[in-house]
């Protein structure tokens, strides 16, 4: 097979917008947040999957800024979804949890959204196309992190 000669410029506008149509959608059809964010329910799943972690840690791996995450954080223990304690290992770092409610949240939107994912995909996606998307995935995940050890690294030598 031939390989694809493709437009760079024209592929990342299309895939952002892609993106963008894709996150509106999951938004549209999970269930009513109750006045979350989504950058808040995403912090909070994050935590439910990951267990204890530092707001710091929390911000690395969302992709934002600490003091975004600081203000998410806040919110999200005002709202009591999460809670936050003393590292025993290290007194000087905070680990923020879940909490059951903030675990039951997390638990329905992520069902609701799923849900409509799963349809669709079952719907929309071919036999013989599974492949095509396990490796849209697997790109889609390596964007998302790409360059991020290189950051990590430039800011270290500063």
């Amino acid at each position: 097979m031939p390989d694809t000669v493709v437009d760079v410029d024209e592929a990342a506008v299309e895939l952002a917008l892609a993106l963008k149509r894709l996150r509106a959608r999951l938004r549209a059809e999970a269930r009513p947040s109750e006045g979350w964010t989504i950058s808040q329910l995403s912090a909070l799943r994050r935590l439910v999957a990951e267990g204890p972690v530092t707001a710091s840690h929390l911000a690395r791996s969302e992709h934002v800024r600490p003091q975004s995450m600081a203000a998410i954080v806040t919110t999200l223990r005002d709202g009591g979804l999460v809670t936050a304690a003393a590292d025993s290992t290290d007194g000087r770092k905070t680990l923020l949890r879940a909490t059951t409610a903030g675990r039951r949240l997390a638990k329905a939107r992520s069902e609701s959204r799923e849900a409509w994912l799963v349809a669709a995909i079952d719907d929309l996606t071919e036999r013989g196309r599974a492949d095509a998307l396990v490796d849209a995935i697997t790109l889609l995940n390596a964007l998302a992190d790409w360059g991020i050890d290189d950051r990590s690294a430039s800011r270290a030598r500063r």
